[in-house]
């Protein structure tokens, strides 16, 4: 699996040059036209990780991103939230492509909102998902406004230019917020959800594994409840009021999600692949494989 990809390649394959910006500025908030950055991007986009956020708008267009074991598809207009976490790759299934995009550094959620929680909580910046937000025509002028606003306050000699790129930003996101059905809003969290909420925080961390020397340390419910300090039966009595499935289910589909990536976008020997994922047996790797996804491994790779 390609390594994560840092701003300034980014920049460079998208643009061929860097923003010219002071280096504390820099990528904190950044805003472009979508169809400025696939002038040069010739070559598919690897299946690797970002180092930073991405928001972006497709006003016309379709693609496709695949990462894990799930294809998410985007036709315009939509909002995508992208996070450093999940590694994917992008297919463009359109010939015209319009919208925006802005790219936002960890240092940028440092901050913490009125809610208690950092941005970083909120749903659509969660591991293991990318979020499609399909907009109407109401809303993606909206959308687009801010993002304009956004592109000519960069374009200005404004000397707290980025301070008011990090409002607009802000905004974005809260904006995206307001779209959540009302009975989806924040609501307190209960203490099992806190714990339901730590427990799966800790079981995408061990992930995505970037070399076949990388290994799952935490795969069973009694290894995760001593890691957080509670009985096994209580943390499997949270997750499951919380989320309907088990913390064995949660270990077992995540587990399986990763051997899939790994297996479709690595070159990995099948052994090195169920290592990875903490199978010492080939055998027991190629069981618990099957047994998820109705295939074995070789024959997944295969497809």
């Amino acid at each position: 699996m390609a390594k994560p990809e840092g701003l300034s390649e980014f920049y460079q394959r998208h643009f061929q040059t860097t923003p010219d910006t002071r280096p504390t500025d820099l990528g904190q908030v950044n805003v472009f036209r979508l169809e400025e950055s696939l002038l040069h991007d010739a070559e598919p986009v690897q299946f690797s990780r970002r180092d930073f956020y991405k928001i972006a708008l497709l006003r016309r267009g379709h693609s496709v991103y695949e990462y894990a074991d799930q294809r998410r598809e985007a036709l315009g207009p939509a909002l995508l939230f992208f996070n450093p976490k999940l590694p994917y790759t992008r297919q463009l299934l359109s010939a015209e492509i319009t919208g925006f995009f802005c790219v936002l550094r960890q240092d940028f959620f440092q901050q913490r909102g009125r809610m208690g929680v950092t941005l970083t909580e909120h749903p659509f910046l969660q591991p293991g998902n990318i979020p499609v937000y399909p907009l109407t025509a109401a809303q993606t002028e909206e959308v687009s406004a801010l993002f304009e606003k956004m592109l000519t306050e960069l374009a200005s000699d404004y000397p707290l230019k980025y301070d008011l790129l990090r409002t607009y930003a802000a905004e974005l996101l809260h904006y995206t917020l307001k779209l959540r059905p009302a009975d989806a809003s924040y609501q307190p969290a209960s203490a099992k959800a806190r714990l339901t909420a730590v427990f799966l925080e800790l079981l995408e961390r061990q992930f995505p594994l970037e070399s076949p020397t990388q290994r799952v340390a935490l795969r069973s419910a009694s290894a995760f409840a001593q890691q957080l300090a509670v009985h096994p039966n209580y943390l499997n009595h949270c997750v499951r009021a919380t989320t309907g499935k088990t913390t064995t289910d949660h270990i077992a589909s995540r587990l399986s999600s990763e051997a899939q990536a790994l297996l479709r976008h690595t070159d990995w020997p099948i052994a090195e692949v169920g290592y990875s994922i903490g199978f010492d047996e080939p055998a027991h790797f190629n069981y618990f494989f099957k047994k998820h996804t109705g295939l074995a491994p070789s024959a997944f790779r295969r497809l």
